[in-house]
């Protein structure tokens, strides 16, 4: 009996240190996978707060940079208007001097726009990053009014030839050369939009010196002074209106007017027959380049 008893004892013994056992590798597990978890959610947080951390590091080294690009879009594409001063008057008259030994090229075109030829030009122009100086015809400005839009909001001086380029209207009297003047004014502030546009610039069509018609010219320069108008020819060309050019003679001309000058202001065509001069401007502006010119408009002078 005694040891049935103690038999029983043991047993139960047994029974709780097992259950004790049992109890102890629950309540062990059921921390290991609470702090599993607890650690889970911790490294995950961190995790996520590393991420969030790394993409606003980026976001703030990004967002300045759009932010500056747009800013220099925005500077880089804003139309200017020329500023006529007597410094500016000065400048002008003495364009061909250079006061010291930088190298300098305008490009300038005369008689457009055409919607053949001044696309090409543009985008050669602007594969180049070069601003030139357009002397556009008031007649063709009222027909192609997009085209002078675009030259202007691309950074290209919108300068004045006169409305209608035949002499007998041009020069039948100073006040004619004015008004043609005036006229095409009119037509370019309705293209570009800009009513407080002007130019300040003339081109006397075929020049501004002798010839048939030179005492009005000579006429038309003072009355074009009493108005702030300045008046420019040029000192080097490709000969693109003369005869029956090739791209090899276009630049040799180039080549020949040029030489020894460290100022250039560069005649050129845009005129809807003048496919050659669009076909050599890369040649003419390689060689420029080759001989160390860099490229100005008249905004460098008028401002």
């Amino acid at each position: 009996m005694n040891g049935d008893f103690k038999d029983l004892i043991d047993i139960e013994v047994i029974k709780k240190e097992h259950l004790t056992q049992i109890i102890v590798i629950v309540v062990t597990s059921l921390i290991i996978i609470a702090l599993s978890a607890i650690l889970g959610i911790s490294t995950a947080m961190v995790q996520s707060r590393i991420l969030l951390s790394k993409a606003e590091s980026e976001n703030e080294q990004e967002v300045p940079n759009e932010e500056n690009q747009q800013v220099e879009e925005v500077i880089k594409e804003t139309p200017k208007i020329p500023v006529y001063s007597e410094d500016a008057k000065n400048r002008m008259n003495n364009i061909y001097v250079a006061d010291n030994e930088e190298k300098i090229a305008y490009l300038t075109f005369d008689d457009g726009p055409s919607s053949k030829i001044t696309p090409q030009i543009l985008q050669i122009l602007k594969d180049n990053d070069i601003k030139a100086s357009f002397f556009v015809l008031g007649s063709r400005v009222e027909l192609l009014p997009d085209l002078v839009k675009q030259e202007y909001e691309e950074g290209h001086y919108i300068a004045n030839h006169g409305y209608s380029h035949e002499y007998t209207k041009v020069y039948a009297s100073a006040n004619a050369v004015l008004d043609e003047y005036n006229v095409t004014e009119k037509a370019i502030r309705n293209a570009i939009g800009n009513e407080e546009y002007s130019s300040h610039i003339f081109r006397f069509p075929g020049g501004s010196e002798k010839g048939k018609y030179a005492t009005v010219k000579n006429e038309a320069k003072n009355l074009l002074n009493e108005n702030n108008i300045s008046y420019i020819n040029w000192n080097s060309l490709t000969n693109d209106a003369v005869g029956t050019p090739t791209a090899e003679s276009l630049v040799e001309d180039l080549k020949k007017t040029s030489e020894g000058k460290n100022r250039l202001v560069i005649l050129m065509h845009d005129s809807g027959t003048k496919q050659l001069t669009a076909d050599t401007l890369p040649q003419v502006i390689a060689y420029l380049k080759e001989q160390g010119y860099c490229f100005k408009n008249f905004y460098d002078i008028m401002y």
